[in-house]
């Protein structure tokens, strides 16, 4: 291959990881912490489990952190990372601001491993444990968590604000935001799903039940019964960050009934609805068709999208670092992890 040539293929490259692309970096293994942390997932597990006795909803808390954190420069932990003199927080970008939670657990879990296992499991890899045993926990599929990420050491907020998608935005954009990270649509759909637990603030679909799309009337694609129940628990004029839940049937248990619940005009936010709701894209809604048949085909899949997203852009080998505070970076770290994280 000539200079020019390497050249080029270089500067495609890095163009690709500064957007936010899915270029992944190294190799992850679910075998990462056999000998240097091995009980790191039941550690993990334990802190859930016992979050969850007074928080119904951190499981699906935990999955939303990991998922913010892989569509922002990558699987790095940099949606933890506080404001400092340095850095920008991500967790008060648009999409994140008063809406991420979880991050007390987080805290404990990193405490917890600090103690069994000094300076070993990073706060990337800490989210896509504790993803993985979310979903576990509320009775969903499990799966072996491919491991060996690092923390980033710095974060990006405007990629926060451009790369997240919204609970607003129309499919083909959401289709686009997904493939831009490598995903496509199936992931698209079986990622949707993880919305089958937690809960939503009326901020975020309120203006399908009084102004949809300027029109000053309800979104017609909401089920007139559900509809009224929302507004009784949004009214105009009220506080909108009361939630409700996303999943109206079973909304503490992680199963198929999020695309039973499209298929009866039943989804809360419009990025749900509109799986199933836009005519134009019979893939969709193909998919969620099978999924509300199949139960196991929905886990399935669940499963490889999850394992492709958290494969998004990590930080491996000696990039990055082993943050010690999940929030902070380490006191001899450096402002950047390197051309990856070189400002937009």
């Amino acid at each position: 291959m000539s200079s020019s040539s390497c050249c080029t293929l270089l500067i495609g490259l890095l163009c690709v990881v500064l957007l936010g692309g899915s270029l992944s970096h190294g190799q992850l293994s679910p075998t990462f912490y056999d000998t240097t942390c091995p009980n790191v997932s039941n550690i993990v597990r334990g802190i859930i489990e016992e979050a969850l006795k007074t928080d119904a909803r951190i499981g699906a808390s935990l999955i939303r952190l990991h998922f913010h954190d892989c569509f922002v420069n990558g699987c790095d932990g940099s949606i933890l990372l506080n404001n400092s003199a340095t850095i920008e927080s991500e967790k008060e970008a648009r999409p994140n601001n008063n809406s991420v939670r979880g991050f007390g657990v987080v805290d404990d879990i990193k405490t917890a491993l600090e103690t069994a296992c000094p300076a070993t499991v990073s706060c990337a890899d800490i989210l896509a444990i504790a993803a993985e045993e979310s979903v576990s926990l509320a009775g969903g599929p499990s799966w072996n968590v491919s491991l060996g990420r690092r923390d980033s050491t710095t974060a990006n907020r405007t990629a926060a604000d451009t790369f997240l998608p919204g609970p607003t935005q129309p499919l083909d954009v959401i289709i686009k935001m997904f493939s831009d990270m490598g995903l496509d649509t199936t992931d698209l759909v079986a990622l949707s799903g993880a919305h089958t637990f937690g809960r939503a603030q009326c901020l975020t679909f309120i203006d399908r039940l009084y102004n949809f799309s300027g029109s000053g009337n309800p979104d017609p694609t909401l089920n007139t019964t559900y509809l009224s129940t929302l507004q009784g628990i949004c009214p105009q004029g009220g506080d909108t960050t009361v939630v409700t839940n996303l999943d109206l049937t079973t909304p503490d248990v992680f199963d198929n009934k999020y695309f039973s619940n499209l298929q009866v005009l039943e989804g809360l936010l419009n990025s749900d609805q509109v799986l199933f709701s836009t005519t134009e894209n019979n893939d969709t809604v193909a998919i969620v068709n099978n999924f509300t048949a199949d139960q196991s085909a929905f886990f399935a899949s669940f499963v490889v999208s999850m394992i492709k997203m958290g494969n998004i852009s990590p930080l491996t080998g000696t990039a990055g670092e082993i943050r010690l505070n999940c929030g902070k970076v380490n006191d001899n770290s450096t402002a950047s992890d390197g051309l990856l994280y070189s400002s937009m």
